[in-house]
């Protein structure tokens, strides 16, 4: 799912109160994330909530693509995740790199609606996988 299919899911729910619903459902959709990864080294710093990120680099014939997993023990923070995700696993380092997620977040009507210490950590996530993506275009 592209920026665009995220953000016309969101033009249908007239108030923020439907919009948390659908970000609490999609982070009950998230797939389980790997108890062994639960370290950490995969924990998000910044965030008030436990939230675990991990990256793997593919190469696809197309190109290296980066897959993201991730997970929170708090239902809103997992839904953000599950919308992160969304925004940025399956693609190029390059088009993460040139993705304004958070231009995104504030056009689906999230980012105004969380409190400072969930958007604190939001950037933090965003850092976190940009230096993922960072690291996938460094050279060997």
């Amino acid at each position: 799912m592209k920026a665009d299919d995220l953000i016309s899911d969101f033009e249908f729910l007239d108030n923020w109160e439907d919009r948390y619903r659908h970000v609490i459902e999609l982070g009950k959709a998230l797939p389980p994330f790997p108890e062994a990864e639960r370290h950490e080294g995969n924990k998000v710093q910044g965030c008030a909530s436990q939230v675990w990120l991990i990256g793997e680099k593919k190469s696809t014939p197309s190109g290296t693509v980066l897959e993201f997993q991730g997970d929170s023990d708090a239902h809103i923070v997992r839904g953000l995740v599950a919308v992160l995700l969304t925004l940025v696993s399956g693609r190029t380092p390059e088009d993460i790199l040139e993705t304004d997620i958070l231009g995104v977040f504030r056009q689906i009507g999230l980012e105004g609606h969380l409190t400072p210490q969930r958007s604190n950590g939001l950037r933090s996530m965003v850092e976190r996988i940009r230096n993922y993506a960072r690291a996938a275009l460094a050279p060997a």
